[in-house]
């Protein structure tokens, strides 16, 4: 069984801010496979599917974002779910947008929902899909910008393009491993040209809630 965690702050006041891109990405999965993120277990709404063969369980913590670790650790144990089926995803300022990359590992870097997981974990060892939203002009505060709303439609575009390829890339990594996700989604996103179909759609889920 594989858990799915899209980061976010919870309430109609976040929806669509930057610091919600985990969410957003998992949203766009969760429509693509037909399932509903309604069901509230332990401080998360969550919601069942398969992914290929693979049972999986997706996840919008509803604490807020540096308590995102609280939900994460207990949807493990309760499911027993080993921390190499964890996919955590996440905005990320070092990335610009439109950019997707995924990562095996690492630290949780100024990320306080990933602070928060890797503490209530204790490791780092598990993966990783971040979202690229661009870092603040240069003066700006930094938690005006990701709590702050895409005005700019090019911005937005971007973003939205990111949520698809992170989802492709969330399908990809647990029907054909992490290795294969990497090597398919991790390079910067190019503009396409006018009339190019999309890099893939996902299938419909066999079975939901």
């Amino acid at each position: 069984m594989y858990l799915i965690v899209g980061l976010g702050n919870p309430g109609q006041q976040y929806a669509q801010t930057r610091h919600n891109a985990g969410f957003d990405a998992l949203a766009v999965l969760a429509d693509q496979l037909n399932v509903s993120i309604t069901r509230r277990k332990d401080d998360a709404l969550i919601g069942e599917c398969y992914i290929g063969t693979q049972k999986t369980l997706l996840c919008m913590p509803q604490t807020f974002m540096n308590l995102s670790g609280h939900a994460v650790s207990a949807l493990l144990h309760y499911f027993r779910i080993p921390m190499e089926n964890l996919i955590v995803i996440y905005d990320d300022i070092d990335l610009p947008p439109g950019t997707v990359r995924i990562r095996k590992n690492g630290s949780a870097g100024t990320h306080n929902g990933m602070r928060s997981i890797v503490e209530q974990l204790g490791s780092d060892q598990f993966a990783r899909v971040r979202i690229g939203v661009g870092d603040r002009p240069q003066g700006a505060d930094l938690a005006a910008w990701v709590l702050g709303h895409v005005a700019d439609e090019e911005e937005r575009k971007l973003l939205e393009e990111s949520f698809q390829q992170a989802a492709l890339a969330v399908a990809c990594f647990v029907k054909e491993g992490v290795e294969a996700a990497m090597c398919k989604y991790n390079t910067k996103k190019q503009k396409k040209a006018k009339g190019t179909a999309d890099a893939g759609t996902l299938p419909q889920s066999p079975a939901g809630e």
